[in-house]
């Protein structure tokens, strides 16, 4: 079954909360994604689910040279970050943007959805 990325990008500046407005809100989107994991288990949907420290945490490292290069903060700058992500096995891609929906609804983000490649969409690419 196709594999789906589905990335969840909040504001860069947050609050004492992350990108809740209050510690309240933040708890009922804690609740209310927590709710949508245990759905994504039980329908056969779920892979692996986790949120992200603050981009500021990130370190980028260049290691295409003779020594690597590390440099502190996001590769890029945004006033949105990535701050979360699922990864999920859906049949195809309307069920996986039906599920973006509700998980968008849960966590109170915008969530991108991208296919993973696969073995065929690589041997399409080289013309094999």
């Amino acid at each position: 079954m196709p594999k789906y990325l589905m990335s969840v990008f909040g504001p860069a500046e947050r609050t004492p909360y992350g990108s809740y407005e209050t510690k309240e809100a933040m708890l009922e989107a804690f609740a209310d994604t927590g709710a949508f994991n245990d759905k994504l288990v039980a329908e056969g949907y779920f892979v692996y689910a986790d949120g992200l420290a603050e981009a500021s945490t990130a370190t980028v490292v260049d290691g295409q040279g003779e020594q690597p290069v590390f440099t502190d903060g996001p590769y890029l700058e945004s006033k949105e970050h990535l701050g979360g992500f699922w990864i999920i096995e859906a049949p195809d891609l309307d069920v996986a943007l039906r599920l973006a929906a509700e998980g968008s609804k849960a966590c109170r983000g915008k969530v991108e959805v991208r296919p993973f490649q696969t073995e065929e969409s690589v041997r399409e690419m080289l013309g094999q």
